[in-house]
């Protein structure tokens, strides 16, 4: 896992979810802003997906569990998906929430993953 990509990522995913959480609170309902920042959410994570199977390729292995961490990734990568489709289909403020509270999720998920990689708790 690489530093800054892991930083600019958790940095993104953190203002995406307080960005959501805000429009959520002034009563938006889901619009392109949100998703949008969502789906930089996601980049990220394919991003990540591509790099981190680069480095295994190349022979770097997580310091605690490699297998663990590419678990936390797949299930990281389903989480944008899944809360942009329940955006999509209610199109309410709540949905709005569901949006801040992926991406504050896969923040939270980036962070466990860099403990795994870096074997730093």
């Amino acid at each position: 896992m690489i530093d800054w990509l892991y930083s600019a990522q958790l940095w993104g995913a953190s203002i995406a979810g307080l960005f959501a959480i805000a429009m959520g609170f002034a009563k938006r309902k889901p619009s392109g802003l949100s998703i949008g920042s969502l789906a930089l959410v996601q980049l990220g994570l394919v991003v990540q997906l591509i790099v981190s199977i680069s480095m295994v390729f190349l022979g770097e292995r997580a310091k605690t569990d490699t297998v663990e961490f590419f678990a936390y990734l797949i299930v990281a990568l389903m989480i944008p998906v899944a809360a942009a489709f329940w955006a999509l289909i209610e199109r309410t403020r709540w949905s709005t929430f569901v949006l801040g509270v992926g991406a504050l999720t896969v923040a939270v998920m980036l962070v466990r993953m860099s403990q795994i990689w870096t074997g730093i708790y």
